[in-house]
């Protein structure tokens, strides 16, 4: 099991998935990406292309094979483009959940995309004051900010420490990785079972442009719906998940 996290979150964000497959007897890796939590906050390579490579550079070393690759939000995008790119032969499955691709942003093809603006208001947040930047967009991205959601702050404090060891360049690059790439062409070279999975009130990817168009492009594809579950897992939306992931993986 090879997990890849979200923006602007780090490996630590899996933790609860990891030890739940490590105690299903998987073995369990998760990467903190480029210049995300533990790794060298290099200046260059922050884009789709070089996450890709970074992860087959990290399964050649490891020398794994029959690999299930797991990505959440950027992380999806980062699974895909792998698979796309360096192709299926170490994997034996994926689970794209609440996934980027395949493409976020508005455009003349992708009219029901998300306008610009709005990923430019993320890179200004960011770079005006992130600390407060991040304590904010952990309402929405675990759906805090619902009516009648049970708000865990020490979720909001584990968001908000994960984000703020991303390098202030990789972050701001990151925007553009997760916003910006078309994953089209990825998806539909992916010859092994993928389940996507996403919640339908994900406030930060929407399912009608990301998971809804996702599986119309994979050849070999299940989707899950969780009605009224957010973006990021967190309560009974991480439980229902839990059990999904294991029955796939086991399946």
């Amino acid at each position: 099991m090879v997990f890849s996290h979200g923006w602007p979150l780090n490996a630590d964000a899996w933790d609860g998935q990891a030890h739940l497959v490590a105690s299903h007897g998987f073995r369990a890796i998760a990467h903190d990406r480029r210049g995300h939590g533990r790794s060298t906050q290099t200046w260059d390579g922050n884009h789709m292309d070089q996450y890709a490579d970074d992860l087959a550079e990290l399964m050649e070393q490891l020398d794994l094979n029959d690999a299930i690759l797991v990505g959440h939000s950027t992380g999806g995008g980062e699974v895909a483009r792998y698979l796309g790119r360096h192709g299926t032969s170490r994997v034996a499955k994926a689970v794209l959940l609440g996934a980027v691709p395949p493409l976020m942003l508005k455009t003349d093809a992708n009219p029901e995309g998300t306008p610009i603006e709005a990923f430019d208001g993320i890179r200004a947040g960011v770079a005006a004051d992130r600390s407060q930047f991040y304590k904010d967009l952990s309402l929405a991205f675990y759906g805090f900010n619902r009516d009648g959601a049970e708000v865990s702050e020490g979720k909001r404090d584990e968001f908000w420490l994960q984000g703020m060891q991303v390098g202030l360049k990789a972050a701001l690059d990151c925007v553009a990785a997760f916003s910006e790439t078309d994953f089209t062409e990825d998806l539909g070279k992916i010859d092994i079972p993928v389940f996507v999975a996403h919640g339908d009130d994900d406030q930060i990817v929407p399912i009608a442009d990301s998971a809804r168009k996702t599986i119309e492009l994979l050849p070999n594809g299940t989707l899950k719906v969780y009605p009224g579950a957010p973006h990021g897992l967190v309560g009974a939306y991480e439980q229902a998940f839990n059990q999904d992931l294991l029955a796939f993986l086991q399946g």
